[in-house]
């Protein structure tokens, strides 16, 4: 995942991530991917969480990157996601695929949206899978009401497959293809488990 972000990373430092100041260094690795006159800006998140370790909320407003932080280092609710966050991968991205050629970007959807990191994030915090899968389940709806290009007959059809194992499920990053995120309560088949990074963890 964050395949660009990743390789800007390892252009900064070829060897490991450096420990100090992770919120600095998410934000160096941030412009460094996103020089002057960039037409497609790539998102903040990726390089927040190539950098930054735990568990970490973002608020923004009006700008890509975020003005102000939340972040959890709780081992006990990093292990909880552990057991029951896991990945699928999908295929590439398709080529040329343009998730901006129909939007419904307004404020009911970005609501619905917000609402549901709110409480997606409470869930967490009180380590509630029901509700969080809940939550988990309106943010993708929301996420893809105002970006219908971000699935498709195939992204359908790989989720089908998982409706029995799984709580919930979104797509990683903007969609069109690379992983898909099961909630489940068990270890669905054909799925990986996932590895947050702690504190003193490198790159």
């Amino acid at each position: 995942m964050s395949t660009s972000t990743r390789n800007a990373a390892k252009k900064m430092w070829p060897y490991n991530l450096p420990l100090e100041k992770p919120q600095k260094l998410a934000e160096i690795l941030f412009r460094f991917e996103n020089s002057p006159g960039s037409i497609l800006v790539s998102g903040a998140q990726d390089a927040i969480g190539i950098c930054m370790p735990g568990l970490v909320r973002h608020y923004y407003d009006n700008d890509y990157w975020p003005k102000e932080f939340e972040t959890v280092d709780s081992e006990d609710i990093l292990d909880w996601l552990e057991n029951h966050l896991f990945m699928v991968l999908l295929w590439p991205r398709p080529e040329g695929l343009d998730l901006l050629k129909e939007t419904y970007i307004n404020l009911e959807n970005v609501k619905r949206l917000a609402d549901a990191a709110d409480g997606a994030w409470e869930a967490i915090l009180q380590k509630d899978l029901n509700k969080f899968a809940e939550y988990f389940r309106e943010s993708f709806e929301a996420q893809i009401a105002m970006f219908p290009a971000m699935i498709n007959d195939e992204i359908n059809e790989a989720i089908k497959n998982y409706q029995n194992e799984a709580l919930a499920w979104k797509l990683a990053g903007a969609g069109g293809g690379g992983y898909l995120i099961l909630l489940a309560e068990k270890h669905p088949k054909d799925a990986m488990k996932i590895k947050i990074r702690r504190r003193g963890n490198e790159l």
